[in-house]
């Protein structure tokens, strides 16, 4: 499982470092693509592929589906990590996250999430108030009384 939270600036090459608690999970190769909520999404190949093959099953004929696999597919790089541990993000990925200097690695339970920091702060921010209520509602009584 990923999971914490990392504060890292993206260098002038676009390069960051990504937290050597998550590149053991990451793997030797991974995936990165545009995420949501305005955030980039980083996958194992092997998370990856069950995406995909999910993608597979639903029906292109909705446009709904097209569109989704198009946004995600569309960005995806397969990148790697350097020998001082950071991945190189294309310009077209840096531009949908607003990426500009500081930004927020998250783990996110089977994805890593490369947040703007203003992005980030901002999503705290504005949610701050909704996350015990999305709890209850999320969990069965039962289930939220260890939270």
């Amino acid at each position: 499982m990923l999971m914490g939270e990392f504060h890292h600036n993206i260098d002038e090459k676009n390069r960051l470092v990504i937290p050597s608690k998550f590149r053991a999970e990451l793997g030797d190769k991974f995936i990165v693509t545009r995420g949501l909520d305005g955030c980039l999404f980083v996958y194992s190949i092997i998370e990856w592929n069950k995406i995909t093959e999910k993608l597979k099953t639903l029906p292109f004929t909705q446009a709904n589906v097209r569109k989704f696999t198009r946004f995600l597919l569309s960005g995806a790089i397969e990148a790697e990590l350097d020998k001082s541990g950071r991945v190189g993000i294309t310009s077209p990925l840096i531009e949908y996250a607003d990426i500009t200097k500081e930004c927020v690695i998250i783990g996110a339970n089977d994805r890593i999430e490369i947040w703007s920091k203003e992005s980030w702060d901002n999503f705290m921010e504005v949610n701050e108030d909704e996350f015990a209520s999305i709890a209850e509602n999320l969990f069965t009584p039962g289930d939220y009384n260890a939270l």
